[in-house]
């Protein structure tokens, strides 16, 4: 269901939309680079119910890297260390590349609103030695 603000309608989802929307107006690099920080910052502590230590986003030309650190919650990090290490990590890396797979309609929404572009793929790994998790968008066309 989408909600109201202002005389526009918000193309996000309930709760979303007080989340991420906002309107869309002429931004420097380094003010979307911020606004999408905070965007998957707010993101991963609602959705995925932790947030990073750390976020960093660098737009480069057609393509936004986010650079996320201190990712793995207590249990990842125990489960990796157990006896069978290998195991324990593909089912964290899987779990939540499964995670944001399904969060990935949403996340391609607030993106695009953001930069004002389309979004031609979405990319994502999680290191589970070091817990930094990178996530890659393609656009369409340069942001700015």
């Amino acid at each position: 269901m989408a909600s109201i603000i202002g005389n526009r309608k918000c193309p996000f989802h309930n709760h979303a939309s007080r989340l991420y929307y906002r309107p869309m107006q002429t931004k420097t690099k380094g003010q979307l680079e911020a606004e999408i920080s905070e965007a998957i910052t707010r993101f991963e502590r609602e959705y995925m119910g932790r947030g990073p230590e750390e976020t960093r986003v660098m737009i480069i030309e057609d393509c936004v890297l986010v650079r996320l650190r201190g990712m793995l919650t207590p249990a990842e990090a125990q489960l990796v260390q157990m006896d069978n290490r290998q195991e324990g990590r593909r089912l964290v890396k899987r779990m939540r590349s499964e995670l944001l797979e399904n969060a990935r309609p949403l996340l391609e929404t607030v993106i695009g609103h953001i930069t004002g572009c389309s979004i031609i793929s979405m990319h994502t790994d999680i290191s589970t030695v070091t817990g930094e998790r990178m996530i890659l968008f393609t656009l369409d066309k340069a942001p700015f």
